[in-house]
């Protein structure tokens, strides 16, 4: 599992002072919440968490849910007060590695233009300006005859 019964035993309490009241108090709690710890320790998607932590959906939903009412802002702010380590985990961009259909794709859509394709576009624009009519040639600095 993503927590030991040490550490759920210090984070429970910060859970039940900081988690919004309900009609239906929510089920497996722990496990949910170590689904969701799971699941951010490993840079998974929801959908990839293993069957031991449930339904991926109860984790998505209630991730999503505590973020917008800002109950993890308040669990860490409460954690902080009473000295309870969560632990902490730093990411840059040397960790995180792109899908591999995200190199080398050819893009598409109108938003899928570039430098090469602007100049492409320009090329044709100018192309297909209206021409102004060209003045008959005549002495310099002075009007044609007529």
């Amino acid at each position: 599992m993503a927590m030991t019964d040490a550490q759920w035993v210090a984070l429970a309490p910060l859970v039940e002072a900081c988690r919004p009241r309900s009609k239906r108090p929510p089920q497996n709690l722990r496990r949910t919440i170590e689904a969701i710890v799971w699941r951010h320790r490993n840079g998974a998607t929801w959908r990839a968490l293993p069957p031991e932590f449930g339904p991926w959906w109860r984790a998505a939903q209630l991730f999503i849910r505590w973020s917008r009412l800002g109950v993890w802002q308040r669990l860490l702010a409460l954690a902080q007060v009473r000295g309870v380590e969560l632990g902490l985990a730093l990411l840059d961009g040397s960790v995180i590695r792109a899908h591999p259909k995200a190199a080398g794709a050819r893009k598409r859509g109108p938003r899928a233009s570039s430098v090469t394709g602007a100049r492409h576009l320009g090329a044709r624009a100018a192309a297909s300006a209206p021409k102004l009519a060209s003045l008959p040639t005549g002495v310099a600095g002075r009007s044609p005859s007529r």
